[in-house]
């Protein structure tokens, strides 16, 4: 089964760590084969707290979505995360 990064964060409120982070998990996504599956689009929120972008990231296993997030490049990305907005990542094994 595929496994998923839910991904769900607030305004950008720094361009610069956005910069940052984007160039790092570039390197983790190509690494790792990920594949933006949803994000690029129209958001509604119909419960709970809103998220202005929200993304849908597919991996080729759910040991394999684990694997990129512990990856040492991405976590050097979580301070410029942390820094670029409010956000929430969830790992799910799914079709």
């Amino acid at each position: 089964m595929a496994g998923y990064w839910i991904v769900k964060a607030g305004p950008v409120r720094d361009a610069e760590a956005q910069k940052a982070y984007i160039a790092l998990y570039t390197l983790v996504a190509q690494r790792f084969g990920a594949e933006i599956i949803a994000g690029q689009g129209r958001i509604e929120t119909v419960e709970g707290p809103a998220f202005p972008r929200q993304f849908i990231i597919r991996f080729d296993s759910f040991e394999t979505a684990q694997a990129a997030y512990r990856d040492p490049d991405y976590q050097a990305s979580l301070p410029f995360a942390a820094r670029m907005s409010d956000r929430e990542l969830s790992i799910v094994e799914g079709p």
